[in-house]
């Protein structure tokens, strides 16, 4: 029986139209595979594609990210090999080697497997970016790792020249760390000090996991290392520090914010990732609904007033702002930012770093700042009362102010601001509308299946309004280590300030009245845009109330 081509199964599949492989067919590069130019174009998932494959060629799946691969099997392939073809040895049987690869038509390579390792290869298919993830886990970090061990036995000391020479194990053991952590798309890298060892942790889609643990003899080289790489002083451990670290991976720029806290057991260390090449740019990008973004557009459209994006840490309200600032962006207007730390770098945007040790506060920058003609200001945070009256000043002489604040609702920043001793009437006459936000994570597209909201779930759907049918959730997959979720995005709520919540600010009514006022609006809340979120298939009801009380 003739095998069918893939273009043609995938239509027949229903995961692409003719006019779609035929766009794709004609836009393809002359050396460029079919499914890959079909995941560059964004048609389908490599998960859909590597089932199709499996069924085209009869060739099994293999979950590499759930395999239990022995050392032994592991250095049977040599390094260079493994990351040229992408490839994992997963098991020996008999004279047989089963191995995991992105491309198991790659004869070429199973022949260079075959000539290296003297056995039959029995090739599994398995995703790019699972392999990635495995390959750099198993060769790159276990290798710098077994370099450190050997290197530094429990009674040696480190010298000087172990964590400053590029090539000594210790160096390329904190880069894996690194590039390990970027391949697995963390936020943040926590290094943990135990009694007994150091363990490794990584925040992936806002939880985190632990990665691995190392002896502890490694703690005070690794710390070391990555203060050097910091500019933060090795001799002081007593008192928390700050730094950042600029690297490529991968030809993409990473910027790492390094904070050092003394604990018990020796100093945490926690690098925040920050991926310069996937920050959030576009505001259409942020995941607004429809309603919400020309709300948004049209608060930070206005020449003056003050906008204020509000949540917890970790929400996103920075990238928000960004985005915000990248709408504004022009050659005819002058934005000023003052923020502690500058987290992404703007073209064309002129960016101040709060040094609170010199003199350099947020109130103190705010100041100077109204004296260079900005037109707009933004502020990293407002966290007292004297940043709170400057940057109402600035909204009152003509300037548009955009500022975070830690609240848990867009409603309370309006208390959250006469808490902090400003006067009502000059809230009503500077605020021109809050933002409140959080971020929920992303169902995997590889392995979301459509499921029925349980009785629980139609009850809350029912009680905010929504209409809502099958709903989806992942099942796991090797594209989502099994989690289900893939990526995060942001559920929103948006309070323009209107003649009557004027009124109510002036009275100093209850946040309760406010938000009765706001209800009659029709202002849907965070739990509302969650669950519009979960009706579309986007995220689960776990997700979203586990980030919004119910109210």
């Amino acid at each position: 029986m003739a095998r069918k081509r893939l273009g043609d199964l995938l239509v027949e599949s229903g995961l692409i139209t003719d006019d779609q492989l035929a766009g794709t067919l004609a836009n393809k590069g002359e050396d460029e595979k079919l499914g890959d130019a079909l995941l560059r174009e964004g048609y389908i998932t490599e998960q859909q594609l590597i089932e199709v494959l499996e069924f085209q060629l009869g060739i099994p799946h293999i979950n590499v990210a759930q395999y239990p691969v022995e050392q032994e099997t592991i250095q049977l392939v040599p390094k260079e090999l493994a990351k040229r073809h992408l490839l994992l040895p997963i098991r020996i049987d008999g004279n047989k080697l089963f191995v995991a690869m992105a491309d198991p038509m790659d004869y070429f390579a199973m022949e260079e497997l075959r000539m290296a390792t003297g056995y039959q290869i029995m090739p599994g298919i398995a995703t790019k970016d699972a392999l990635y993830r495995m390959v750099t886990k198993y060769y790159d970090l276990q290798e710098s790792i077994n370099e450190v061990m050997d290197d530094y036995s429990r009674e040696e000391s480190m010298d000087e020249t172990g964590i400053t020479d590029e090539d000594s194990p210790i160096v390329k053991l904190v880069n894996q760390i690194i590039t390990n952590a970027v391949a697995q798309r963390a936020s943040d890298i926590h290094l943990d000090p135990q009694e007994v060892d150091l363990t490794v942790r990584y925040r992936v889609d806002g939880v985190l996991k632990t990665e691995r643990a190392l002896p502890k003899y490694m703690q005070n080289v690794l710390i070391a290392r990555i203060k050097i790489m910091g500019n933060l002083n090795i001799t002081e451990n007593r008192i928390p520090q700050d730094g950042r670290i600029k690297v490529d991976i991968n030809n993409r720029p990473i910027d790492i914010r390094i904070s050092s806290l003394p604990s018990v057991y020796g100093e945490k260390i926690v690098m925040r990732i920050l991926d310069l090449g996937s920050s959030m740019d576009q505001l259409d990008k942020l995941g607004l609904t429809p309603d919400n973004l020309v709300k948004f557009t049209k608060m930070i459209e206005k020449p003056n007033g003050i906008v204020l994006i509000t949540g917890p840490t970790g929400s996103g309200k920075s990238s928000t702002l960004y985005a915000a600032l990248n709408r504004l962006n022009s050659e005819e207007v002058n934005i000023i930012t003052i923020e502690d730390p500058v987290e992404y770098r703007l073209r064309g945007i002129n960016q101040v770093q709060v040094k609170e040790e010199v003199g350099m506060t947020f109130a103190s920058g705010l100041r100077s700042i109204l004296r260079q003609d900005p037109d707009i200001i933004m502020i990293g945070e407002i966290r007292d009362f004297e940043t709170a009256q400057i940057a109402i000043r600035a909204s009152l002489t003509g300037h548009l102010v955009l500022s975070t604040l830690h609240t848990n609702s867009a409603i309370a920043a309006l208390t959250r601001l006469i808490d902090m001793g400003i006067e009502p009437f000059l809230i009503s006459s500077s605020l021109a509308g809050v933002v409140g936000q959080r971020l929920v994570r992303r169902i995997c597209r590889d392995c979301a299946e459509e499921v029925l909201p349980t009785a629980r779930e139609q009850e809350i759907f029912q009680q905010a309004g929504i209409e809502a049918g099958a709903i989806k959730h992942g099942r796991g997959c090797p594209s989502c280590n099994g989690t289900g979720y893939r990526g995060r995005l942001a559920i929103h709520e948006i309070l323009p300030i209107d003649d009557e919540i004027n009124r109510l600010v002036m009275k100093a009514a209850s946040m309760a009245a406010i938000r009765d006022y706001a209800k009659q609006m029709g202002m849907p809340f965070l739990i509302d845009d969650g669950l519009l979120k979960v009706a579309q298939g986007l995220t689960t009801t776990e997700e979203v109330l586990r980030v919004t009380r119910a109210e």
